[in-house]
């Protein structure tokens, strides 16, 4: 299935990134060395293994400051890259090149490594029932971005905003008067039969009681393994469970194990490390 998102939407981002990144004179150093007229050949390789993700907005980060510059790629968002794997070429006026570097790299290096962390763990647990997503500790200005980067990597989505679905948490039922069977029946009615309800526990006896009420998912919030087995046992067929709440790519398959449906880990976008992805110059031209 593809998951790509049409430029209109990607545009912004890049504009917003090239211009952070030009500020108010432009790129004073390439200017200053490189003849206006020079065009420039190079390769964006990759120096590690992953997945790739991001490569529109580094064709955009080019383009949109030349519309001339060629972009080529023969690879797809999605696809296993190794090291020295050449992600594609780029042609073109070489000040503009150098001048969007940075920011084409930016958005491919932080996109491919989400997207790889994201698919070294749904795959650490295929053999289970659980489907890993992310959550929205996500940098702001970047959620649209990095929850792409999660689906290319083989993820799912939580709420991509708090408009998307009703998530109850403990300081939503304390600041409502603590009455658990209220907010449930106050959110039940904002709801209608249109948005979907999720409410958090994290102990046994919050779970027996948000049960009792009829919920279609429960969140099970900083639980150990014993816990959630039980938790697990107690949802069987009455409510769908995610498990949330500093689960690291180490406990992933542990917590997937116990049965739970899905893993919700603010680590996949919050900490993923950028994976090393470069650009390989050959010789300028004059023209």
């Amino acid at each position: 299935m593809s998951f790509t998102l049409p430029d209109i939407i990607l545009q912004t981002q890049v504009q917003s990134a090239l211009l952070e990144d030009l500020g108010r004179r432009g790129d004073i150093t390439s200017a200053a060395t490189i003849p206006a007229q020079h065009t420039a050949d190079l390769h964006i390789v990759a120096r590690e293994s992953g997945v790739l993700c991001g490569l529109a907005l580094a064709r955009l980060a080019f383009t949109t400051l030349d519309a001339q510059i060629q972009f080529h790629s023969d690879l797809a968002d999605g696809d296993l890259i190794h090291a020295g794997s050449i992600i594609a070429s780029v042609h073109g006026n070489a000040r503009a090149i150098l001048s969007a570097e940075r920011t084409a790299l930016n958005f491919l290096t932080h996109l491919s490594g989400i997207a790889s962390i994201t698919q070294r763990i749904q795959s650490s647990i295929a053999h289970t029932q659980a489907q890993l997503t992310c959550t929205r500790k996500t940098i702001p200005g970047l959620r649209d971005l990095q929850k792409y980067a999660v689906r290319v990597g083989g993820g799912r989505n939580h709420r991509m905003g708090l408009d998307d679905a009703i998530l109850i948490k403990d300081n939503h039922i304390a600041l409502a008067g603590g009455d658990l069977k209220q907010v449930l029946h106050q959110a039940k009615q904002a709801a209608g039969h249109l948005i979907p309800i999720e409410v958090e526990v994290d102990n046994l006896i919050q779970l027996e009681a948000v049960l009792s009420e009829g919920i279609d998912l429960v969140l099970l919030d900083n639980m150990d393994t014993a816990t959630l087995k039980t938790a697990v046992e107690m949802c069987q067929g009455k409510a769908k469970t995610e498990a949330s709440g500093g689960i690291t790519p180490a406990r992933a398959v542990e917590v997937a194990e116990t049965g739970v449906d899905f893993l919700a880990l603010g680590y996949i976008t919050h900490s993923a490390k950028y994976l090393d992805i470069g650009l390989d110059f050959l010789s300028p031209t004059a023209p």
